[in-house]
């Protein structure tokens, strides 16, 4: 239920109160105007939660600057003009905000298309690297790689040496850095994925 409107004099004496840092007059303030403009910042805004958010804005920033209240004749009047001016911001803010999101969307989007473009043509060109290696080099590169397996374990699996699956490791690493330097103009391509890994 709302509470009555004060008289001029009450009013002026809440706002020296104030003004003086009497957090329950601020509090007593607060109670009586905040209703009313909720209401009115709902009008221009049409968002309940933008509503409350300026509401919780311009009562901080009348706190904050509470010492100038006692200059206040009218303060229901000061306070919706104050409060126009920052909703007024807000909304400018939030245009601001959404222009910049969608650009950043699309942007985003344009970024997307163009990495999926890119890593097509390097997996692509990955593959055909790959291929081209000797049989042996190619079952190497592929556990080592692919499988993740130590040289230890393509060792085992391709009854080899450790010492020749590593040989066969940097003779498969080397030919397809070739391949792919001929190949592409993705010079630092090879040094992402297929650097050698130390064991």
């Amino acid at each position: 239920m709302p509470l009555p409107e004060l008289s001029a004099y009450i009013e002026k004496d809440l706002l020296m109160k104030v003004s003086e840092g009497s957090e329950a007059a601020f509090a007593e303030l607060f109670n009586r105007h905040h209703q009313h403009l909720a209401a009115y910042i709902y009008q221009l805004t049409v968002s309940r939660e933008l509503a409350e958010e300026v509401v919780q804005d311009v009562f901080l920033k009348v706190w904050n600057n509470r010492q100038s209240l006692k200059d206040v004749n009218n303060f229901r009047v000061w306070l919706f003009v104050i409060s126009k001016h920052h909703t007024l911001n807000c909304l400018r803010k939030a245009v601001s905000d959404r222009i910049k999101h969608n650009e950043w969307i699309a942007h985003q989007s344009s970024v997307n298309q163009e990495t999926e473009m890119i890593s097509d043509e390097k997996f692509e060109l990955a593959a055909r690297a790959i291929n081209q290696l000797s049989p042996q080099q190619k079952k190497v590169y592929i556990l080592s790689r692919i499988g993740k397996l130590r040289y230890e374990e393509i060792a085992r699996q391709l009854n080899l040496s450790r010492e020749t699956v590593k040989s066969y490791l940097k003779l498969a690493t080397s030919s397809i850095s070739k391949f792919v330097n001929s190949h592409s103009s993705f010079f630092i391509f090879w040094l992402i994925l297929f650097g050698m890994i130390k064991d």
